[in-house]
């Protein structure tokens, strides 16, 4: 359906090299999108590029620290030398340390913060000038089931991630009525390789207790995929979400709608 085609636009994911934001990537790409991403390391372009291009995407990598705002400018400078100026933003780049609150320590506290919600507010700002001129423009930022839900030893990102929900609306506040949308996409617990070990089935057969706790949490009964995301993220990229804005989806298979079975 012409509605959800990205043709002609110019996509920019950070933390675009691998897992979740790699996944959107590559569907923005077969959507029909010119796909730049963001690494913060240079040995990554090249194995993001050739990732990308397996999946039958030719893609643009960009090396850039997301929490330094003057590399930021340069990297979007960059890429609208190369491609065009950005027409959707993927903020995606994060990090999550689980530390137990009082043994984190302020500074551990703070790169969380900076990678998770001071580099969304940073990158957002580099692009929406050009947004602005264009006179349409889209956001997406990767938020969590923690925007919404607190857990033992994640602070740090929990907070970073209820306030990047709140980034979310009040971009979508400031600047929906210059064709602007900012969304969200909450991811649940999604099966990558870091995620992997927790995934494993135990000597006797019997699932990782983690495992079983995330089964029984969510109606769907299983872990999401990356390609899971895919989708939405299509969606809050393209003409079909034009009247959608400030909202974050949710694509937990239902944990946060679900109190848990009655034991």
């Amino acid at each position: 359906m012409k509605q959800f085609s990205l043709e002609g636009k110019v996509a920019l994911v950070t933390g675009g090299a691998h897992s979740i934001g790699l996944a959107i990537g590559i569907g923005l790409g077969k959507a029909g999108a010119v796909v730049c991403f963001n690494t913060s390391k240079e040995e990554h372009i090249e194995s993001g590029v050739a990732a990308y291009r397996e999946a039958g995407v030719e893609a643009y990598g960009f090396c850039a620290d997301v929490t330094d705002e003057k590399a930021v400018s340069k990297m979007v400078a960059a890429i609208k030398e190369k491609v065009g100026s950005v027409d959707i933003l993927v903020n995606n780049a994060g990090i999550i340390k689980r530390v137990p609150m009082c043994d984190m320590s302020v500074e551990d506290f703070s790169k969380v913060i900076d990678v998770d919600l001071i580099a969304p507010f940073i990158c957002s700002k580099a692009v929406i000038p050009d947004m602005l001129e264009k006179g349409h423009g889209k956001i997406i930022n990767i938020c969590s089931m923690m925007s919404e839900l607190g857990r033992e030893t994640v602070s740090a990102y929990a907070a970073a991630k209820g306030g990047l929900k709140m980034l979310t609306r009040n971009i979508c506040s400031e600047f929906g009525g210059a064709n602007i949308q900012c969304n969200g996409i909450g991811p649940g617990y999604i099966a990558t390789n870091q995620t992997a070990p927790l995934r494993e089935r135990q000597a006797d057969g019997s699932r990782h207790p983690f495992d079983q706790f995330i089964i029984s949490k969510t109606p769907a009964g299983r872990w999401g995929t990356t390609d899971d995301l895919v989708g939405p993220a299509v969606f809050l990229a393209s003409e079909a979400s034009d009247f959608v804005n400030g909202q974050i989806l949710y694509v937990d298979g239902g944990i946060l709608a679900y109190i848990g079975k009655q034991p």
